[in-house]
């Protein structure tokens, strides 16, 4: 089988693709892909840090690179918990406010122009298709011989 027979060439193909784009547009600003996503991931009421690389597929170094970054450039701020010490949660600054909203522009121009170029049937077939693998993904059970 030639790799571009597989599923995962096209996967790997389409979002390398997506990443360079993403990476190039946040470049214009000082930013990375990474950074605008989790900015996008931070809900107001502040979200634990320990909450952000799971939602965001990210492993736990890299994302306390990327949060070390984000501080030190005043995008976000880092705050214990008023009920759990223990816990630290992330708030954006008013910068770190004004930067999610380019990059949810950014993000909402990427898929206008996908939905341009493709039908609603097409789209729905696409999801269905991604939920369906990421389904697959999560049990686990990918590998073991039925």
């Amino acid at each position: 089988m030639k790799p571009e027979e597989t599923i995962d060439f096209h996967i790997r193909w389409s979002w390398s693709k997506i990443s360079r784009a993403y990476n190039i547009e946040a470049a214009k600003y000082g930013g990375t892909m990474s950074i605008g996503y989790v900015l996008l991931n931070i809900e107001k009421e502040g979200t634990p840090s320990t909450k952000l690389g799971p939602k965001m597929g990210m492993e736990s170094r890299s994302l306390t690179r990327t949060l070390k970054a984000m501080e030190e450039d005043g995008l976000i701020k880092r705050v214990n918990d008023v009920t759990d010490k223990r816990m630290v949660r992330v708030f954006l600054t008013d910068k770190g406010k004004k930067e999610r909203e380019r990059a949810r522009a950014v993000v909402l121009a990427f898929n206008k122009a996908v939905q341009q170029k493709l039908s609603k049937e097409q789209l729905a077939s696409f999801f269905e298709v991604m939920n369906t693998m990421n389904a697959l993904l999560e049990d686990n059970h990918i590998f073991e011989d039925k």
